[in-house]
C-alpha cells in the first residue's frame, strides 16, 4: 500500500536518521521543507522532498494537502489514562481554597482513585480508557505512553497493566507502559511504608515481570511520598528484571529526585516544577531527558517547569500531557504545546521539539517515531489551512488539525 501526499504548504521536523534528540539552541531549529511531496509505503516514510522533484510517482492514493503544513504526530510520553472515573468535587473543593495536598491528606487525591478503580471491573476500567485513548489520537497524539498506580493493590496494578496491554492490542499507536505502583502509599501502609514497597519488589514486580506488562519503572519521589532512598531502591529492583526507570520528580519540592534519576540513568525526570541551579547542572551531559508537564501547571495553579531556564543552560525538554483524573484532566498536546509558548516562553520550534523528537525519545522511539524521516513510521498530522506553523500555538482554543494518520492510514 502506498500514499503520495502532495503539495504539502511546509513539511515540518525534516531529520537525517541520526538525530534522536535536540538540546539547547538545537532546539530553536526546526527543519523543514516548503511546497513539498511525502510518500509512504506499507505505512514507512520511504521519500519526501520539494515538489519541483517529485518525478513521476505514483500510488495507491494521492491526498493534495493544498494550503496545508504535514508534521509528526505528538509523542506524549507522560500519562494516566488508564483509570475509572473522575475527581471533579475534588476540582470544586481547590477552587473552595483547598490545596492539593490537603485533599489527599484527607483520602482525596491518588487514593481516592484507587479505591475506585479497585472497585471498577477490568471491562469498565478498559471501555474508558479506550474512548479517552481515541480522544487524543485524534488531537493529534501518535505515540504515548500509559502509567499504572491507581491501583496500589497487587491485584488492581496488574489490573491497570492489562487493561494498557489490551489497549496495545487494539490501537496502532505506539503505546508503552509504565509500573507505578509506588504513586502513593496506601491507607493500610500510612505507618510502614517500607512494608508497601516490600510488596511492591517482592509481589508486584515478579508478576509483572512474568506476565511482561510493562517497559518501565516509576516513582512518585516528593515529599509525603516516597524518599530519595526509597526511589534508589526500587529503581534498583526494577532494573534487575529488565524495566527501565522514569521518575516523578520536583513537583512541590526538590530533594534529590533529579540526582538519583541520572544516577540510575533514567529515560526521563518528569514534571521539574521547582528546578535547582544542582539539579540543572546534574542533567548536564546526562542520557536522562526532563519533561515538562506544563498542563499540570495550569489546572492546579503550580509553578511552571523553568523551560527557558534550562534550554538556555544547554538542556533537552520535552513536553508531556499528565492526562490524569486528579490534576490534569486533559489530553490535548495542542493546548500542551501552546501553554509552553505562552507560560513556559518557548519558542514555537522549542515546542514542537519538544513535542515529537524530544517525546518520542522520553518513551524509548526516537528511532522510529518524532521526526520527518525516511524508514520512520509514517504517523502524521495534517493540519487545516493555517497561515504558519507559529498559529498552532498562537490559537490555543481552536482545533487546526484536519487529519491524523497512524502507520500512513486516516484514523
Amino acid at each position: 500500500m502506498t500514499t503520495l501526499i502532495t503539495n504539502i504548504k511546509e513539511l515540518l521536523q525534516v531529520r537525517a536518521s541520526g538525530v534522536q534528540r535536540v538540546a539547547g539552541s538545537e532546539m530553536k531549529e526546526l527543519p523543514t521543507i516548503k511546497d513539498a511531496f511525502l510518500y509512504i509505503e506499507n505505512g514507512i516514510i520511504v521519500d519526501f522532498g520539494p515538489m519541483s522533484a517529485i518525478s513521476l510517482r505514483t500510488a495507491d492514493s494521492t491526498i493534495d494537502v493544498k494550503g496545508k503544513m504535514v508534521l509528526p504526530t505528538w509523542c506524549d510520553s507522560h500519562t494516566h489514562i488508564v483509570y475509572s472515573g473522575n475527581r471533579e468535587q475534588e476540582f470544586v473543593d481547590r477552587i473552595n481554597g483547598l490545596s492539593y495536598e490537603e485533599i489527599a491528606n484527607r483520602g482525596g487525591g491518588i487514593l481516592n482513585s484507587a479505591k475506585t478503580l479497585q472497585q471498577t471491573s477490568e471491562e469498565d476500567i478498559f471501555d474508558q480508557s479506550a474512548k479517552r485513548l481515541e480522544e487524543v489520537i485524534e488531537l493529534g497524539t501518535g505515540a504515548i505512553e500509559i502509567k499504572s498506580g491507581y491501583g496500589l493493590t497487587v491485584d488492581a496494578e496488574l489490573k491497570m497493566l492489562r487493561v494498557i496491554k489490551r489497549l496495545q492490542q487494539h490501537y496502532e499507536l505506539p503505546i508503552k507502559a509504565t509500573f507505578l505502583g509506588a504513586h502513593a502509599v496506601p491507607q493500610e501502609f500510612k505507618n510502614d511504608k517500607d512494608s508497601y514497597l516490600d510488596l511492591i519488589i517482592e509481589e508486584m514486580l515478579p508478576k509483572i515481570a512474568e506476565e511482561k506488562l510493562a517497559d518501565h519503572i516509576d516513582i512518585f519521589c516528593e515529599t509525603g511520598y516516597f524518599s530519595v532512598e526509597d526511589t534508589d531502591r526500587l529503581l534498583t529492583a526494577g532494573k534487575k528484571l529488565g524495566l527501565t526507570p522514569k521518575i516523578h520528580v520536583n513537583q512541590f519540592t526538590a530533594i534529590g529526585g533529579v540526582q538519583v534519576g541520572v544516577k540510575h540513568k533514567a529515560l526521563s525526570v518528569d514534571h521539574l516544577e521547582q528546578m535547582r541551579e544542582v539539579d540543572i547542572q546534574s542533567l548536564k551531559g546526562s542520557d536522562t531527558m526532563p519533561v515538562a508537564l506544563p498542563s499540570c501547571s495550569y489546572f492546579l495553579g503550580i509553578p511552571y517547569t523553568p523551560a527557558r531556564k534550562m534550554i538556555d543552560a544547554g538542556l533537552p525538554l520535552a513536553l508531556a500531557t499528565d492526562y490524569n483524573p486528579g490534576s490534569t484532566p486533559s489530553g490535548n498536546m495542542n493546548f500542551v504545546v501552546s501553554t509552553a509558548c505562552i507560560k513556559m516562553k518557548m519558542t514555537p520550534e522549542e515546542a514542537i521539539n519538544a513535542a515529537t523528537i524530544n517525546g518520542a525519545y522520553a518513551m524509548g522511539l526516537s528511532k522510529t517515531l518524532g521526526s520527518i524521516t525516511k524508514g520512520k513510521k509514517a504517523n502524521l498530522i495534517i493540519t487545516k489551512e493555517i497561515p504558519s506553523y507559529g498559529f498552532l500555538p498562537y490559537a490555543f482554543g481552536s482545533n487546526c488539525i484536519d487529519k491524523v494518520l497512524l502507520n500512513g492510514k486516516e484514523v
